[in-house]
């Protein structure tokens, strides 16, 4: 048994953030292309498990639409809402353990699925194995940053890039350290 990896996959703008102050998140659609999905459909077979962030799953709630995860073991880490809903059971417990004891389980890959505090929360632990990241070809001038400061240097090994017409740019990435 191959060990699951831990995936991000997320969008950003191409000054580094993945939505307005408000949470509007409506940059993305200048990417949108008639049946292009930038390979979100191979990758969510691959995954079982989906972790996000309490504002991300707020976010994906607001769409009004049906949970997009179904089907899946999704998880919230949340530092204030407990036990579990309809959709999601929400972590509270030390994200290290969490992770590591998904990780230790059998199961496909597990897809970290935002926000910038869980993801930037699971880069200073060093628990993110994959980083698939799609630069939108827009610029938000501000808003919430992917990457914020205080985490350590890592060093990366590009494993592909993808530019698809809509000028959307995929680059995967693989922390040398893994």
């Amino acid at each position: 048994m191959s060990e699951r990896k831990v995936i991000l996959y997320i969008a950003v703008s191409v000054d580094g953030y993945i939505a307005k102050e408000n949470d509007d998140i409506s940059f993305l659609s200048v990417v949108e292309t008639p049946g292009e999905d930038y390979g979100y459909h191979d990758f969510v077979n691959c995954i079982d498990t989906v972790v996000m962030g309490r504002k991300t799953y707020d976010k994906v709630l607001s769409f009004g639409i049906e949970f997009p995860h179904k089907g899946k073991k999704v998880y919230v880490w949340s530092r204030s809402r407990k036990g579990q809903d309809e959709n999601v059971t929400y972590i509270n417990d030390s994200l290290k353990d969490f992770i590591l004891q998904l990780k230790s389980t059998e199961g496909k890959n597990i897809f970290i699925d935002g926000g910038a505090a869980l993801v930037n929360e699971l880069l200073k632990l060093r628990l993110i194995d994959q980083l698939v990241i799609s630069i939108v070809p827009y610029m938000l001038g501000g808003g919430v940053k992917l990457f914020s400061d205080g985490r350590p240097e890592q060093n990366l090994k590009l494993l592909k890039s993808v530019a698809f017409s809509s000028g959307l740019l995929q680059l995967w990435y693989s922390p040398y350290d893994k």
